[in-house]
């Protein structure tokens, strides 16, 4: 079968091989027992980074450089904080030709992916230099004469942050940002897929003017990850953890949290639905889904897994979805300039494809797309008449795959849009406003979209799941509340009667 890739050209570029050290104390050091592991680019195969392989014990030293910095940063004024996080932002946005490469070379994503994760986790670190003047409480007021009676919030003291590779900087900021807002230090434990990414927003904060062990980052070998992250929850001074990947990593790292009663902020899968009623505009719906399905291949955990279509207006919409879908290119961004890049791994484009064929198999058709290379390249591929038997219909893809289900009406559209384990975002297409907004309020998901696409997100908006997606918000004044201790204070201000 023939697939629409721009294959490998036989110039393609050398590049040097990035060579990185953990940061920890405000210092690039190397790990305790000088262990280096590897990066191989996910479409050649070639090493692009080598990296400091981190042991248990360099996690408590970070651990232990973030406690030591804790006294002073949390005593930091607001003003102060806001300087130097606006500041990080504005050294990260001229940054962004370098994370293009980096990127490009260790998760094969396209230089428009990366550039609008520039842009965004800049905001990220704009939105949270404007909180810190927000970590603020309240008077309560007392039934006994004379109290006055407050909550503020206070800095918790350590936190860690666990990214993924997908939107590497989007997520490595947001993973930090909040809780330096808020007075906290950091560990960003980086996504062993993009070291060098997540170590050079560590060297940026630093640059910013972030002092010695205000932020640390650590990077590990694959089969060191579980140490590494277990050795940081059980460090007496960590007491936040927030985590963004799978559920299955997720529910590890709850159970490891709830073991020492230290709260965890986790974003995992999704499975993301969007419905189009039979008023929609079939042509914003299907620019929405191109959109939401396959930017940066489908690896986002907003991506459009479902397409819920009424069946009056599904053979239309699906024409004029796979056209469009039909016209992306792909290739890898090393040498040619595609709408898609590569999968993260060869693994992870054998599994998408499979779950394609099993479908093909039990009935399903393919309108667009269905075919891939021997390596990461695939196709952007739409999958018809999905029926429950079929692995795609509950499994979460994380490829270039988006499925269409055809339902008769809108009570059986709000069903499938709620039969999964997921419930991260979703969307509702309709003409009628009022309608898709009743349609919205019956989807179990922590983020909803009306005539927009399920991947949308801004730096100031409460951000997470339900069910299977995790718990827990980023963002905003939801981002201060898991990032702090809310304490209660009083003061008695006339001398109080005891009834004893």
């Amino acid at each position: 079968m023939n697939v629409h890739v721009e294959h490998l050209h036989p110039r393609r570029p050398e590049q040097a091989v990035i060579e990185t050290k953990l940061l920890i104390g405000g210092r690039c050091v190397s790990a305790r027992d000088g262990a280096v592991a590897s990066r191989a680019n996910p479409v050649s195969g070639d090493i692009v980074t080598r990296f400091a392989a981190a042991t248990p014990d360099d996690a408590r030293a970070a651990a232990d450089a973030a406690q030591a910095a804790f006294e002073s940063w949390s005593q930091t004024g607001p003003s102060e904080r806001r300087r130097l996080l606006l500041r990080a932002a504005d050294l990260l946005d001229a940054s962004c030709d370098e994370f293009i490469r980096r990127a490009a070379l260790e998760t094969g994503a396209t230089a428009a992916w990366i550039g609008f994760n520039v842009a965004e986790s800049a905001n990220v670190l704009r939105e949270a230099a404007g909180m810190t003047t927000h970590v603020d409480g309240q008077v309560i007021p007392s039934d006994v004469p004379g109290a006055l009676v407050m909550t503020v919030r206070q800095p918790a003291g350590v936190c860690v942050g666990i990214a993924p590779w997908n939107a590497p900087l989007i997520l490595g900021v947001r993973a930090i940002a909040m809780p330096l807002a808020c007075g906290n230090t950091v560990v960003l434990k980086a996504s062993e897929a993009c070291p060098s990414l997540h170590i050079l927003i560590g060297e940026i904060l630093v640059e910013a003017g972030l002092g010695d062990g205000i932020v640390n980052v650590i990077t590990n070998a694959p089969a060191d990850a579980g140490a590494v992250v277990e050795a940081l929850i059980d460090h007496p001074a960590v007491r936040r953890i927030n985590f963004t990947g799978s559920t299955k990593v997720g529910r590890i790292i709850a159970e490891k949290a709830a073991k020492v009663l230290k709260p965890v902020l986790l974003e995992l899968g999704g499975k993301a639905p969007m419905i189009v009623l039979d008023d929609a505009d079939l042509d914003a719906a299907a620019d929405a889904a191109i959109f939401g399905a396959f930017m940066n291949q489908g690896q986002i955990c907003m991506s459009t897994e479902r397409i819920v279509v009424d069946q009056r207006v599904a053979d239309a919409f699906v024409a004029k979805f796979a056209a469009r879908t039909n016209a992306l290119r792909v290739s890898d961004p090393l040498v040619g300039k595609a709408e898609l890049g590569a999968l993260i791994d060869p693994n992870a484009a054998r599994r998408v494809h499979e779950l394609v064929e099993d479908a093909r198999a039990k009935g399903a058709s393919i309108p667009a797309g269905g075919a891939r290379d021997d390596g990461t390249l695939m196709a952007a591929t739409i999958v018809d008449h999905v029926q429950p038997q079929m692995r795609i219909y509950g499994e979460e893809s994380f490829g270039p795959v988006t499925t269409v289900v055809r339902v008769s009406s809108v009570e059986d559209a709000v069903r499938v849009a709620n039969d999964t384990e997921f419930g991260l975002s979703a969307a509702v297409f309709g003409r009628d406003v009022a309608r898709a907004w009743q349609v919205a309020r019956q989807i179990r998901s922590g983020i909803c979209h009306i005539n927009g696409p399920t991947v949308h997100d801004e730096p100031q908006m409460p951000f997470g799941g339900t069910k299977n997606s995790g718990y827990g918000r980023f963002g905003g004044a939801a981002g201060v509340a898991e990032f702090t201790e809310l304490r209660l204070l009083s003061i008695q201000t006339t001398p109080r009667h005891y009834p004893i």
